[in-house]
């Protein structure tokens, strides 16, 4: 399939006429062909209105014209073969044997918010049948489902340039809600977006639906992206990427005449505990595993672990030098951009003036290469310096030595809001950690007991948000099927004749919907 540089405005290639982007092979430094100008505010405007005329065609759709309609994505990427993952890796320097692990998770979340779609539960249907003869006062018939909000910017993310970019878990999600979908591509990854969004304009088509459903937009810089904020058809925002591009997407959302959230996933250090017992019995396996963590991907998840909180003493030297040992064979490994890989460096040497270092992997070998590093601290000093909770992205941690058990529980309650935090624990350790948890519950997404945080698994009961600055809306999550109430609201409907009635609050029930009707749930 062969590239041209265009944005796909409700399903129409156009080329731009802003500052060009180039793919860059980051493991080479090579610059990838074709040019993409960027959009301007005119085809930002043209996308946002195509998807405004969409909007209220697309909301309605039949459950299972929408459902098979994300299935028709998953397909059309499938199809796209090997060109999608040869185009990935070259813009990325991720492994080939990750890219396509990548696109089975893309496909799959697609799948998965098909199936939620088809459950109808998204549409939590309410139902309060009249009560005309209460006294004092009678009751009237009232109904209540949830509809989408609106048109939605979704931003792309440089990490993941599958899962979490023009067809990613945002995407899935909001067009699973009903609303159609406006996408800055991230600049790093511009051939594989245009590949992507080539085939969700290509399900669009096939199902039938209204072209505004999807528009694909490029644009260096933060003119486009803006731009798509403050745009007054565009409802919500989808965000994965820095706390700087975060905060600046949240800023002009709230400063709008008419405010629109943001879900923004930003920063985080994912902190770990260990704890005694779990030290004691097993200080080296947890020094292997923290390191095989933390290096994975050059660290650049959203979860890698950048913080781990023990009490001094033999058993953590132990995994100290296991850690070491383990981070000193690690290889240096491609980042991302060559603009990742200077924010890594400049991070590792802001840290270096605050912490002591206390080991790093093998040097670099190629352009661009992560060499991991791991500093350490006293809780004394962490709980005196800010500098020491900043996320580096890339495989870089922190080791705080705590005196005391209440040191422990200080750090743990000086943290910011974070995607997760893991507590490494033995039988014995149980009482101790009791203490902790409701703490992390304030400061965590996720809590993890006896693993690592890097992995997000796509299911129903996944929590990928948390605290801020984690996310700029701790109540929600951007990974699993509950990422679809984001784009979603309540409309009550009172004393409505049935003829008037959306379907799944009609008297009849005819999607066969479990509704909760006079504070009941049907079977």
């Amino acid at each position: 399939m062969s590239l041209t540089g265009n944005m796909l405005i409700a399903g129409a290639a156009t080329l731009g006429d802003r500052e060009v982007i180039q793919g860059i092979n980051p493991a080479t430094n090579e610059k990838l062909a074709p040019n993409y100008p960027g959009g301007n505010a005119t085809h930002v405007d043209a996308a946002c209105e195509a998807a405004w005329a969409a909007f209220d065609s697309y909301r309605e759709t039949s459950i299972e014209t929408r459902a098979a309609f994300l299935d028709a994505i998953a397909d059309e990427i499938e199809a796209i073969g090997d060109a999608l993952i040869d185009r990935a890796v070259e813009e990325s320097g991720l492994p080939r044997a990750r890219i396509q692990g990548e696109r089975g998770r893309t496909c799959g979340q697609l799948r998965t918010f098909a199936r939620t779609v088809r459950s109808g539960e998204w549409l939590d249907p309410r139902v309060d049948n009249a009560l005309p003869e209460r006294q004092p006062l009678p009751r009237a018939d009232l109904r209540q489902r949830q509809v989408a909000v609106g048109p939605v910017a979704v931003f792309g993310a440089s990490n993941f340039p599958l899962a979490f970019s023009v067809a990613g878990g945002d995407t899935a999600s909001a067009l699973a809600a009903g609303c159609p979908v406006v996408v800055k591509a991230h600049s790093a990854h511009p051939g594989t977006s245009e590949l992507v969004g080539n085939a969700i304009a290509r399900a669009v088509q096939k199902a039938g639906l209204p072209a505004g459903v999807f528009s694909l937009l490029f644009g260096s810089g933060r003119e486009v992206g803006i731009t798509l904020v403050n745009n007054p058809r565009i409802k919500a925002v989808g965000f994965t990427g820095s706390r700087s591009g975060g905060m600046a997407l949240l800023r002009a959302a709230q400063a709008r005449p008419e405010p629109i959230p943001v879900y923004a996933e930003m920063s985080s250090i994912n902190p770990v505990f260990l704890f005694p017992a779990a030290l004691k019995a097993r200080a080296e396996a947890l020094g292997k595993g923290f390191i095989g963590s933390l290096t994975l991907g050059s660290g650049q998840f959203c979860t890698n672990p950048g913080l781990v909180i023990a009490l001094k003493g033999a058993d953590l030297d132990r995994f100290m030098t296991s850690a070491t040992e383990t981070i000193a064979n690690s290889q240096a490994q491609t980042m991302l951009t060559p603009g990742i890989f200077a924010a890594y460096q400049s991070g590792v040497s802001a840290i270096e003036s605050h912490a002591s270092k206390v080991a790093n992997g093998q040097t670099a070998t190629g352009p661009n290469q992560c060499q991991a590093q791991l500093f350490t601290t006293t809780a004394a000093e962490f709980l005196k310096n800010e500098a020491l909770q900043a996320e580096i992205f890339g495989s870089s941690s922190l080791v705080v030595q705590c005196d005391t058990e209440a040191e422990i529980r200080q750090v743990a309650e000086h943290l910011e809001g974070q995607l997760t935090a893991t507590l490494q624990i033995d039988e014995a350790d149980i009482p101790a950690a009791k203490q902790l948890v409701p703490t992390l519950e304030r400061k965590a997404g996720r809590l993890l007991v006896n693993g690592w945080p890097t992995g997000v698994e796509v299911c129903d009961a996944m929590v990928h948000g948390g605290p801020f600055p984690a996310t700029s809306d701790t109540r929600t999550t951007s990974v699993g099927t509950a990422a679809i109430l984001r784009f979603l609201r309540p409309v009550c409907y009172q004393d409505f004749p049935d003829s008037l009635l959306p379907d799944a609050i009609q008297h009849s029930n005819p999607l066969g919907l479990r509704r909760l009707v006079d504070g009941v749930r049907e079977a």
